[in-house]
């Protein structure tokens, strides 16, 4: 699967339920040496201007459960 197909996708918690972000508004940690994505990093943001403020959320790779047509379903027990 190519990230233009995952883009614009809601990130979505599974034990929470809960909204986490849309990819797309997120940045990649990538292996240089193979290229793969390793993780998502969510920023939190607080709407003073375009500033970023608070911690990251860093999702990995294999704590994605399901990615599906609308969102992406992730297991927060596995976060890193």
């Amino acid at each position: 699967m190519r990230y233009k197909d995952m883009s614009g996708k809601e990130i979505v918690d599974v034990n929470e339920g809960s909204r986490l972000g849309v990819l797309g508004q997120t940045d990649l940690e990538i292996n240089e040496h193979t290229g793969q994505i390793e993780s998502f990093i969510i920023p939190n943001y607080k709407w003073f201007g375009l500033k970023k403020e608070g911690e990251e959320t860093k999702i990995k790779w294999d704590a994605i459960k399901k990615i599906g047509e609308d969102m992406i379903i992730i297991d927060t027990n596995r976060l890193g």
